[in-house]
């Protein structure tokens, strides 16, 4: 991997072996001079791709201790936690602990009481809370108060929350992908992910897995027009079957005729905008 720029000692922007930008936390790896080859990768802390905006700009205004702290509290709370923190907790789990400070020192008066509440429901989360505000303390020399355990522990408990959606979306984005490669594959066309049509059937498989899982019937009588369909565009059908035999064997989605009919319906849309309109 080459480190190309400097963000700071701990940080940098980085290239990987497959030509794909990403910034890398890992520490020193920003401290000699870009550009270079980065050869021992167990020097790599964390990696983003695609780092949001927000995110990039909270690296160059936060102190670079206190961001490497936060690397190294989320890896704890990683460990301790099952591994189930979205990484993005880092520039979030910083930008509290850098307004906690500020807090500390320009509004000595404002209290935040410690929930028990918190501590009750999630035991878990308010152990590794407690963990990392005796890092905080320790390391930044400060002395915050008490009732911060609460509000690190909803860092912990809000990332767990985040992980699992993005799982989850990653997982669904996948299908969606398998989904239309098999279309392409079995209609012979090349689907253009960009356009305005694409999206839109994305938004249908997404409704259409949704109304599956919660075995919902999408439409009423359609024996009669699946039956029109199927003699009248086999490729469509097909197609459609061919998906539909895909998510049951490697996701137990039962399909019954009419989540076949709501499929030809939107993969022969789909396909009007990126080949002929009616395949035989």
């Amino acid at each position: 991997m080459k480190v190309v720029k400097k963000i700071n000692n701990n940080v940098a922007e980085c290239i990987d072996n497959n030509g794909q930008e990403l910034i890398a936390f890992g520490r020193g790896i920003g401290f000699p001079k870009t550009p270079y080859e980065l050869t021992d990768l167990s020097k790599i802390d964390m990696t983003f791709y695609k780092l949001n905006a927000h995110f990039a700009q909270l690296l160059t205004e936060l102190p670079e201790e206190l961001i490497q702290l936060s690397v190294e509290i989320v890896n704890m709370a990683q460990t301790q936690l099952n591994g189930q923190l979205n990484p993005t907790l880092v520039f979030s789990l910083a930008d509290h602990i850098n307004f906690a400070i500020k807090r500390l020192s320009d509004f000595k008066e404002v209290k935040i009481l410690f929930s028990h509440e918190v501590a009750r429901s999630y035991p878990k989360e308010t152990k590794v809370a407690e963990q990392a505000l005796n890092l905080i303390n320790e390391k930044l020399q400060v002395q915050l108060p008490n009732s911060e355990v609460t509000a690190v522990a909803m860092h912990f408990i809000n990332g767990q929350a985040e992980y699992a959606a993005s799982s989850e979306e990653v997982k669904l984005s996948e299908l969606i992908e398998i989904i239309t490669q098999i279309i392409e594959k079995e209609l012979q066309v090349t689907i253009n992910r960009e356009e305005f049509n694409y999206q839109r059937f994305q938004t249908h498989v997404r409704y259409y897995l949704s109304r599956t899982e919660q075995q919902e019937h999408f439409i009423e009588g359609n024996q009669a027009i699946l039956n029109s369909l199927k003699n009248g565009q086999p490729a469509i059908y097909r197609t459609a079957t061919v998906v539909m035999d895909y998510l049951q064997s490697s996701y137990e989605i039962e399909g019954a005729d009419d989540e076949l009919l709501y499929l030809m319906i939107h993969i022969n849309r789909l396909y009007e905008q990126n080949g002929e309109k009616y395949v035989r």
